[in-house]
């Protein structure tokens, strides 16, 4: 595949990069110390001032933060700019305790713009290209951010946003959509519509997608990709940090690039905090060095992965991270063991008779938690007797035992059985009282 870069520094010497990152890491902790009174706190109880800090390599002396110091100064505390430079709010989604509320400056959404313009040309678009975004618009950065990052790179923007989609499919077919961008498990909804409407995926122009904001396997890419007749890509970000585009994947889909010119990225031990060597696995930590409104320093995202200097085919020089997997907060502790959704989703998706449409229901009898495992069988797979059904489910068994050294109890379930979800799928239902 030709390669197309948005922008040079993509491409620059690691040693160029360091001395940029350096230069603005100076520039945001002096703006954070004099403007974010939260932060000179923190400095202050650790005895440190913005001249300690003097190169990129200085960074680990910093404090952390976390999403809770987000919520203690719900809405605008941590906001570094007075409001009237503040030209839009987004917010999370808020599934636990208050929205984490973040702000951009005017240049704020000119960078996040060029970040998501990158990864698009990563994914081969151009300003020739029709984008179709079934991101969800409002509060959630997903829709509005990706229709930034396209207008940017000057491709022709079609705001669907979630829902109807038979009406989605309809406009991809008669408008000619060249990139598909929503979460993967909206993507495989689609593809699976499309199959169920006798549609040949072939018959579209769709040729890639730019899936994020859940976390998806290998499995599930290779299903969406013969679903859709497509070649899926991975985008990153979090709320917290800019939204989507902190890294996104190229052509090698060895891991994806992160932005290293407007985030430095550290792994850590997530129980020590201590920083862990290039290539260990462990919690991911993002300090933004260009924001202007909502400059997070150390900002600890719970995502679990590692990062890799490793030369790419592509010719990008930005450090890589892997896809997460998983997050520390989405792990759940059954009978001891740390558990992963995406570790099961893994699992599953090695058996061609069933789909990734998947409820892990997680319970406690007495002292002894319990996990039930339904998964939707395929449509028109041989399952026409009991015994067959039987058989899969003790097989399924063994394997996700194999893996998580747990056992669990497999349902397989008719097709189109389990809810779906045009946002982020809810995959586990917890009813432990812990």
């Amino acid at each position: 595949m030709e390669q197309h870069y948005y922008s040079p520094v993509e491409t620059a010497p690691l040693d160029e990069i360091r001395a940029l990152q350096s230069y603005r890491l100076l520039k945001t902790v002096r703006h954070i110390y004099d403007h974010v009174p939260f932060y000179r706190n923190k400095f202050d109880e650790l005895g440190l001032t913005p001249e300690d800090i003097k190169t990129v390599d200085d960074v680990s002396k910093l404090p952390f933060t976390y999403k809770q110091d987000l919520r203690d100064n719900y809405p605008y505390g941590l906001f570094a700019v007075p409001q009237d430079q503040v030209v839009r709010v987004h917010a999370s989604s808020g599934t636990t305790g208050k929205q984490t509320v973040v702000g951009y400056t005017q240049r704020d959404l000119d960078v996040w713009g060029e970040i998501i313009a990158r990864a698009i040309s990563a994914a081969g678009g151009t300003k020739h290209d029709f984008v179709h975004i079934s991101y969800g618009y409002g509060l959630f950065t997903g829709g509005l951010g990706l229709h930034q990052g396209a207008t940017t790179l000057g491709a022709s923007v079609i705001p669907v946003s979630t829902g109807n989609t038979k009406r989605q499919i309809q406009i991809m077919q008669d408008f000619g959509s060249d990139i598909l961008c929503c979460t993967p498990s909206y993507a495989m909804y689609m593809g699976e519509t499309i199959r169920d409407m006798g549609i040949d995926p072939n018959a579209l122009k769709l040729r890639a997608g730019i899936f994020g904001a859940e976390p998806w396997s290998e499995e599930m890419r290779k299903k969406i990709e013969e679903l859709l007749a497509i070649k899926a890509y991975d985008i990153y970000g979090l709320s917290e940090i800019m939204g989507p585009g902190v890294s996104y994947e190229c052509s090698e889909q060895t891991g994806m690039h992160v932005n290293e010119d407007h985030f430095i990225v550290e792994v850590i031990d997530p129980d020590t905090g201590e920083v862990l060597p290039e290539g260990s696995w462990g919690e991911l930590v993002f300090t933004c060095i260009t924001k202007e409104a909502l400059p997070l320093i150390r900002y600890r995202t719970r995502d679990i992965g590692f990062i890799s200097r490793k030369k790419c085919s592509c010719g990008r020089t930005f450090v890589k991270m892997s896809k997460p997997n998983g997050r520390t907060d989405d792990m759940l502790i059954i009978r001891g063991v740390n558990v992963f959704p995406s570790q099961i989703e893994s699992v599953l998706l090695q058996f061609p008779d069933i789909t990734p449409n998947y409820l892990l229901i997680v319970d406690r009898e007495g002292a002894l938690d319990s996990l039930e495992i339904q998964v939707e069988m395929a449509e028109g797979a041989a399952f026409d007797a009991v015994r067959l059904i039987e058989k899969r489910e003790k097989e399924i068994s063994g394997a996700v035992e194999s893996i998580l050294g747990i056992a669990a109890t497999i349902h397989l379930v008719s097709p189109k059985t389990l809810a779906r979800s045009e946002g982020k799928a809810q995959r586990v239902i917890d009813k432990r009282k812990l």
